[in-house]
């Protein structure tokens, strides 16, 4: 039987595919435990999703014991991201540090080559849910569809209508520049430290628009404080309360205003196989616990366990498609 599992492992690494949830994993990763603190960097400041998200990961991890020693968040969100990126850049080789992403992952690199980052030099420990963007007005506003809110940005003009975000070349500006170029308008785009900053902006009135993730506005929309008016995902992706936001292809605007944030984790280049598989197989365990499936049905994630090559293939497929939406909105040459 053992040598059954070693064949087996034997033949994912040949494919270079993760084997996912698998018995060979958790065997594997027996030959490798953390001898101190892991320092889990978070390249996004706190209180935004990329914060909320791996903050409840850390609690699922210490509440199952999945890990020997504690995982201890560590927000390093300067420079878009640019200070997270070179921390594990210059910790290559260091099994006790690893890191969660979102999409300026892609976009900081390509906008900032002097850190000399290639993303695909990282190593991939999994892909746990791809997150979605809603554009979300106050409700004092009175606006309830997508035709009210162009026709107020119209009437506002550029100068009055203020949409804000998490910086130039994030995420969000992309699906801002997304807005902008659908429906030819113009807004102000102003940039603050994180999603969470952008939700509370919003609420106490200091901008009028944002594309936050559903966590970011979940509570305010609860409370009554915010409406969504669109999702930026494809028909019958989200399910449940989320399930109900119209998509602007139900909307009837066509296919092109979809836009996701991954949710991932990787490590520094260099690691050995069996720390990065004590990695794959307590995160395993991290997605498979009814308290990651339940957050990803309240958060409005979308499922997407990826690991090994698969992953890093699908970092470089999405670091291109990036490079093409920054071009386009004129950021990168």
């Amino acid at each position: 039987m053992k040598k059954l599992a070693t064949r087996i492992l034997s033949l994912a690494v040949a494919l270079g595919v993760g084997l996912g949830f698998s018995a060979v994993q958790k065997d594997a990763a027996a030959g490798w435990e953390p001898k101190k603190p892991v320092e889990f960097v978070i390249m996004a400041g706190k209180g935004g999703g990329a914060d909320r998200l791996a903050r409840f990961i850390q609690g699922i991890i210490e509440k199952n014991n999945l890990s020997s020693k504690p995982f201890v968040p560590i927000n390093k969100g300067g420079g878009s991201g640019a200070e997270a990126l070179r921390y594990l850049k210059d910790h290559a080789g260091d099994p006790h540090v690893i890191m969660a992403t979102l999409n300026s992952y892609y976009t900081t690199p390509l906008r900032n080559p002097g850190l000399g980052v290639d993303i695909a030099e990282f190593t991939p420990i999994t892909r746990l849910a791809e997150d979605t963007f809603q554009l979300w007005v106050h409700t004092d506003t009175g606006i309830t569809t997508v035709d009210e809110f162009v026709a107020a940005v119209k009437a506002a003009g550029p100068e009055n209508w203020k949409m804000g975000g998490t910086g130039k070349g994030q995420e969000d500006s992309l699906v801002t520049a997304m807005l902008e170029k659908k429906f030819d308008i113009k807004v102000t785009y102003v940039p603050y430290k994180g999603g969470g900053t952008v939700a509370k902006e919003l609420i106490g009135k200091h901008i009028n628009s944002t594309v936050n993730n559903p966590s970011e506005q979940a509570g305010f929309w609860e409370a009554g404080k915010s409406r969504p008016l669109a999702s930026f995902t494809p028909k019958g992706k989200l399910t449940g309360r989320f399930g109900d936001i119209p998509t602007f292809e139900e909307l009837g605007y066509g296919t092109d205003m979809v836009y996701y944030m991954q949710r991932s984790v990787i490590a520094p280049a260099g690691i050995d196989k069996d720390v990065q598989a004590f990695y794959v197989g307590v995160f395993e365990k991290v997605y498979k616990s009814d308290e990651w499936q339940e957050y990803l049905d309240k958060k409005g994630l979308i499922p997407g366990w990826l690991t090994g090559t698969a992953l890093t293939e699908y970092f470089v497929a999405e670091r291109e498609a990036h490079r093409q939406m920054l071009k386009a909105a004129g950021e990168i040459d």
